[in-house]
């Protein structure tokens, strides 16, 4: 999983936790839950009754006098939309090269699409001894692409052939696309095997 992925089911779980907590609360408060259930809420609890508010008047009302006030609220909803918008946007945003240049320099008319090298890399790379499934991927920019292999290995498999070989194929993979450099990140998992017993 890469830093993207990770960062995205972060924000969403703290978000998803957040509104569940907060519509519990205005839930219970607006359904009279606590008077009902003969439940004693913590004092300074927000929210214990149907006629409560999340924020009092008084709070509400509190600076609404002030000049300074309005425009730091506006301001700051600002802030907030414009970030919501950002990672939007980050989110729709193609992460996959889509078609290469093949060639160095690149021949005219000349291109590859991302998912069929990415394709023919996995299938080079399964075929490889001790590698049990292979996947491959391609992100980045068309001009730079990058490329994750994420191995399954035997149970028997020497991580460190495996990767020696992987070599030779991103070589070949080099080569028929005319490209000096491929950056590759390779993930190696062992596939779930019985265990051995000791005679």
């Amino acid at each position: 999983m890469n830093s993207h992925s990770v960062l995205n089911r972060t924000l969403l779980a703290v978000a998803g936790l957040v509104l569940l907590g907060g519509g519990l609360l205005v839930l219970t408060g607006a359904l009279d839950l606590y008077r009902r259930w003969n439940l004693e809420p913590p004092a300074d609890w927000p929210l214990t009754s149907p006629h409560d508010t999340i924020v009092p008047a008084q709070d509400r009302t509190r600076w609404t006098d002030e000049g300074w006030w309005w425009p730091t609220v506006i301001a700051a909803l600002a802030i907030l939309m414009a970030l919501a918008l950002w990672w939007l946007l980050a989110q729709l945003r193609n992460r996959h090269p889509g078609r290469l240049p093949v060639g160095n320099p690149p021949c005219d008319g000349v291109e590859l699409h991302d998912s069929a090298l990415a394709d023919a890399l996995a299938a080079d790379t399964a075929r490889l001894p001790g590698v049990h499934t292979a996947h491959a991927n391609l992100t980045g920019q068309a001009d730079h692409p990058h490329a994750t292999v994420d191995l399954t290995l035997e149970a028997d498999a020497r991580p460190r052939d495996v990767l020696h070989a992987l070599e030779s194929t991103l070589h070949r993979a080099r080569q028929s696309t005319g490209w000096e450099h491929l950056p590759t990140r390779a993930m190696l998992r062992v596939s779930p095997h019985r265990p051995h017993r000791a005679e």
